[in-house]
């Protein structure tokens, strides 16, 4: 029989919702946990430094186009341009104003460290104001969260945005006008993060808000009319002739938020289903108690369940990518990064159980796995971008370079290529960078432009190595990969006209090896 603790919370380990300032009560915890807040902090970091430089897909990128738009602004990038922008921007401007003052490592380093923190505590404090019990038992799984798909994706910005999100809903949640003018006061800095993470704040509250002034009898009705919304966009993007979409083809309940885990391999699939099972097994004995006994604390689990499965069923109507003539660039991944969201509703509803010591330590388990698989995937691709810093630091200052490296073909991250960029930093230009060209980013650039290419179709076709070079676009020099049996080793050779760019030389041009 599955025995409900009859222990009482102590009163450190209560949130007082009503009546009281969320920054109030977030001062009050800081005040008494201080030492614990810190060490946790730290140890969180730990996957920052592991390794020389942080990899973490899109975010070499990120660097690169953060300096680039500083060579643009002191006219060393002709023909490229700086626009101000208000949403997408948040991280590339603290990661440029820290590069300031500190340079571009230690800015990676520090801004990369900062937003970590923001998601974590942020998503800490929302499920903390949802479950009014602080979620010191769900910690492994912050973690994991911390470190999963939208991190190792590189999606900063998008990640940046959804921490500082939860700080605003963690405060909205506790209610009353103090509380809603902190919400508010963070909602700038969310959308100038990502708008999306506006979006699901925005959205959230809306929920909240109408289920709230709803009667009890007709509340069955709004998730009703989420999933007909959900319904009516995936008709008229599948009929729209004004925008290209695509679905994903797997079956949406497998994004549950516990794919938040799969990166590197296959191995994380298995790690994402024991998580899954785990979870599952924590929460229906527990549920099913309390449902058998007509407990009232069942009637706790509606709200955040319903949230979930609201999200869960987004991945089923929601494109994974999509096109329009706003701007040049796909807009992709967009269910891949949005589970984020379901897993934070996910974690909420374990918040509200009791967890047992046993069933920590099988959380705890599961993180040690994932980082430690982590770490041994994310040291192949340092060693790629140790590797491509040797190459171009026997180039010429300036020369233009085309990436082209691939991921295991088991590997849901496929990014790797941006660290080659991120290896250009001081010495040269990456030509096939695909942020300038696409419109979607501060840094734009003109036809003609020497420095990058102005043509998103151009870009993805050099990253791919489909790109067939011209005349035109020469001189250019190639960085990939060039031994089958490791894929982290690279050669760099100059690319001729009529060569594709993943096959960079005729047969007897020299080649320059590591």
């Amino acid at each position: 029989m599955f025995v409900i603790p009859a222990k009482p919370m102590k009163p450190d380990e209560a949130l007082q919702l009503e009546n009281r300032l969320a920054l109030a009560s977030a001062a009050q915890f800081l005040r008494k946990k201080s030492g614990v807040v810190a060490i946790i902090s730290a140890l969180l970091l730990f996957p920052c430094v592991w390794h020389s430089h942080i990899q973490a897909g899109d975010l070499g990128s990120h660097v690169y186009n953060a300096w680039l738009a500083r060579q643009a602004q002191t006219g060393h990038a002709p023909g490229v341009y700086v626009v101000h922008q208000w949403n997408n921007v948040l991280f590339d401007l603290s990661l440029s104003a820290t590069a300031r003052i500190f340079g571009w490592h230690a800015a990676e380093l520090l801004v990369v460290s900062a937003s970590v923190l923001i998601f974590f505590w942020g998503v800490f404090a929302f499920i903390a104001a949802v479950t009014n019990r602080i979620p010191w038992a769900l910690l492994p799984c912050l973690a994991m969260l911390a470190y999963g798909y939208s991190f190792s994706m590189g999606f900063l910005n998008y990640y940046l945005s959804l921490g500082l999100a939860c700080f605003a809903l963690a405060a909205f949640w506790k209610g009353g006008a103090g509380n809603w003018i902190t919400a508010v006061a963070i909602a700038p800095l969310v959308i100038l993060a990502h708008p999306i993470g506006l979006a699901w704040f925005a959205g959230t509250i809306a929920y909240v808000v109408l289920r709230r002034r709803l009667p009890k009898y007709l509340r069955w009705l709004l998730p009703l009319l989420v999933f007909a919304g959900y319904v009516a966009l995936h008709a008229f993007l599948a009929d729209s002739s004004r925008y290209d979409a695509d679905w994903r083809t797997d079956p949406f309940y497998w994004m549950n938020g516990s794919d938040q885990l799969m990166l590197y391999g296959h191995r994380y699939l298995i790690l994402a289903r024991v998580l899954l099972a785990w979870a599952i097994l924590c929460f229906l004995p527990y549920f099913a108690h309390l449902l058998s006994k007509f407990r009232t604390e069942a009637k706790t689990f509606r709200l955040p369940i319903e949230l979930y499965l609201v999200a869960l069923t987004a991945a089923a109507f929601v494109p994974e990518n999509i096109h329009s003539e706003l701007f040049a660039g796909w807009i992709g991944l967009l269910v891949s990064r949005l589970t984020t969201v379901t897993a934070i509703f996910g974690l909420c509803i374990l918040g509200l159980i009791p967890l047992r010591k046993w069933q920590i330590a099988g959380f705890a388990a599961c993180a040690a796995v994932f980082l430690l698989f982590s770490f041994q995937d994310t040291a192949k691709i340092s060693r790629l971008e140790s590797n491509a810093q040797i190459l171009i630091e026997k180039l010429p200052r300036g020369t233009r370079i085309v990436p082209v490296a691939s991921a295991p073909g088991d590997w849901r991250v496929q990014f790797i290529a941006h660290s080659i960029e991120r290896a250009c930093i001081g010495r040269c230009f990456s030509y096939s960078n695909y942020e300038p060209s696409s419109g979607q980013f501060r840094v734009r650039v003109r036809p003609g432009s020497w420095v990058v290419t102005d043509s998103a179709e151009k870009s993805e076709a050099m990253s791919s190595g489909d790109y067939v070079v011209q005349p035109e676009d020469l001189p250019l020099v190639s960085i990939y990969q060039c031994v089958d049996a490791d894929w982290t080793q690279l050669c760099a050779a100059p690319l001729w006209a009529g060569n594709k760019t993943e096959d960079p030389e005729p047969p007897q041009s020299p080649r320059s090896k590591n």
